[in-house]
């Protein structure tokens, strides 16, 4: 019996251009391959055009950002228009109304990059390359724990396995939050992501065993926010090569396999830990050998499927 639980959808902001919306500066679009095919059927997606929603229309004048003694302003080129505070205003009361699990922008957008958004002078070179979006600025200080990343960034395998990996992680966490949980029910769900927060964060993974222990002796809703907020934190953390190879040998210890087994799971934990196979030859080989009936707990761990399968994203992921 398979013991891995549903998937969860996560629903995820994005710049709506991305999904081939014709909402771009000249009336085209910029289509992503990935978000708009793989993922897209198994997310629910909020496309969102700051520019449009802020009543630009289409074809439109360019924008960009200059510096000034405010900080970055958003101005169109040509006919000088600040257009930071309208910005500003759109992104807060959006950001005030969006329950969503994470967000892709589009990258070198000023309204909506991420990173390394050129800050202009009036005239001249650029005096700075390392701003940021306003939109996208706002966005991410109201919820700095978010899931976020911008569609160029998402082409790199390691950084778009993150991405979705918790994605699905915070979608889980909202499912059970919004839901009538019971102090069983944090219990559980905390049991089924151990391997998946020690693989981030260890030190969160001791936070939250401890937040779950007193589950039933709290108030609900401040037990809710301080677990979620450990939660979140140890997603927000790069697994690592060690703290992989970690998870893997804990469950390794879980599960019953002969002498022989045993050895050549070592091997492959070893090779991967060299670089030699990516993250996946492990895992499907655990998983595989975990059928047993002392396998269940380790079959349940969303570490071993953390999103649906079919997305095969640790088979790209170097060690």
């Amino acid at each position: 019996m398979d013991a891995r639980p549903a998937m969860t959808r996560p629903r995820v902001a994005v710049s709506g251009c991305l999904l081939g919306e014709p909402v771009r500066f000249n009336g085209g679009h910029s289509r992503d391959r990935f978000l708009a095919g793989a993922l897209g059927p198994h997310v629910d997606w909020v496309p969102i055009c700051p520019e449009m929603e802020a009543g630009l229309g289409t074809p439109r004048e360019t924008l960009r950002l200059e510096g000034s003694d405010r900080g970055p302003r958003l101005m169109t080129r040509t006919s000088r228009v600040d257009l930071t505070d309208r910005m500003t205003a759109l992104a807060a009361a959006r950001t005030a109304a969006l329950d969503v699990d994470g967000y892709v922008f589009k990258a070198k957008s000023p309204s909506c990059g991420l990173h390394g958004i050129p800050v202009h002078r009036e005239s001249g070179p650029p005096a700075d390359r390392r701003g940021r979006g306003v939109f996208a600025g706002v966005v991410l200080s109201a919820d700095p724990l978010l899931p976020v990343e911008d569609e160029g960034r998402l082409h790199d395998a390691l950084l778009r396995e993150t991405f979705v990996e918790r994605i699905f992680a915070h979608a889980r966490l909202r499912e059970l939050l919004t839901g009538d949980w019971r102090p069983r029910d944090l219990v559980a769900f905390h049991a089924r992501h151990k391997m998946q927060i020690l693989a981030h964060d260890p030190a969160a993974y001791r936070l939250a065993g401890r937040l779950v222990a007193q589950a039933g002796n709290r108030p609900r809703d401040e037990l809710a926010a301080d677990y979620a907020g450990a939660f979140r934190t140890a997603l927000s953390r790069k697994a690592s090569v060690g703290r992989n190879v970690n998870v893997l040998h804990h469950c390794l210890g879980m599960i019953t396999v002969d002498a022989l087994q045993r050895a050549d799971l070592v091997e492959v934990i070893a090779s991967y830990q060299a670089g030699l196979v990516p993250l996946s030859v492990p895992v499907t080989l655990l998983r595989h050998h975990a059928r047993g009936e002392d396998g269940g707990y380790v079959l349940g761990q969303t570490y071993f499927s953390p999103y649906p399968a079919d997305l095969a994203l640790r088979n790209h992921v170097p060690a």
